[in-house]
């Protein structure tokens, strides 16, 4: 008998060993990660799964160009324009729709532009142009970034022009560009979900929300095994799958800061 039981003990170790070598790495966006999302539905996945899940978070340009390198198995970003160009590259098998937030526009509540209240970002963005106030850029060629870019365009403006005076690129992340903003009283373009999380607020508000252009949408991609043998095509199927399902998309609607929901759910089945 204890030979017996000596021998189920090894083999409930080595399967359990054999389910913690089970793991995946995500390329995403610092927006899931800041938000703290991924905290929260990473655990449940992987006590669903069995399988680990190592996030890489940098903005979407950054993400799709790991997973163009075969560096990760998973790419979840939010730049609807990359997304269509890295599928049309045949870098990954298929995209999913997850779940959408908005961007809106946080500055100070002395609001030099002139901005609250209104809902035309685009007008938004000329008024700070204009009164060549402090607006801080991602410059990160992440997909807020790329939609803020998209934005001063639609403005008829081009925020070069006041580089290097009111107009900052940083190149860093959302956290790192709040902090900053915040620390210098500036204007920026932020995803709701990491400003909801974001607590170092200072003297920022919302002061522009509801655009539909701000709408902002999140999707994933397995990595194309084809093009990368070394992707982990199984599990990281998985780890779509499980977003997609009902289980996943009912986790990411209950993540909530302060009562808030911080995204929306919105894969189609």
């Amino acid at each position: 008998m204890k030979k017996l039981a000596a021998i189920a003990a090894v083999l409930l170790w080595s399967t359990c060993a054999m389910a913690q070598d089970r793991s995946i790495t995500v390329a995403s966006t610092t927006s899931t990660e800041q938000s703290g999302l991924f905290d929260y539905v990473l655990p449940l996945f992987s006590r669903d799964a069995g399988i680990a899940v190592k996030v890489v978070a940098v903005g979407t340009g950054q993400a799709l160009d790991i997973g163009r390198r075969g560096d990760a198995d998973v790419v979840f970003v939010h730049d609807r324009q990359a997304e269509d160009k890295f599928m049309s590259e045949g870098q990954g098998v298929k995209r999913f729709d997850v779940m959408y937030n908005d961007f809106v526009i946080v500055g100070p509540n002395s609001d030099p532009a002139k901005i609250a209240g209104g809902k035309d970002v685009a007008d938004a963005l000329r008024k700070i142009s204009a009164a060549k106030a402090p607006f801080i850029s991602r410059g990160d060629k992440s997909g807020t970034h790329a939609a803020e870019l998209r934005l001063w365009k639609e403005a008829g403006i081009d925020p070069a022009a006041g580089k290097d005076s009111w107009y900052r690129e940083i190149g860093q992340g959302m956290g790192p560009a709040l902090n900053m903003a915040s620390s210098s009283n500036a204007y920026l373009l932020s995803d709701r979900g990491t400003w909801l999380s974001f607590k170092n607020r200072g003297e920022l508000a919302i002061l522009t929300e509801g655009d539909k252009r701000l709408f902002n949408q999140y999707g994933v991609m397995l990595v194309n095994p084809d093009k990368h043998p070394n992707v982990k095509a199984r599990d990281g199927q998985a780890f779509i799958d499980w977003l997609i399902s009902p289980k996943g998309q009912d986790a990411i609607a209950g993540y909530k800061v302060g009562g808030e929901q911080l995204f929306f759910p919105n894969a189609s089945h």
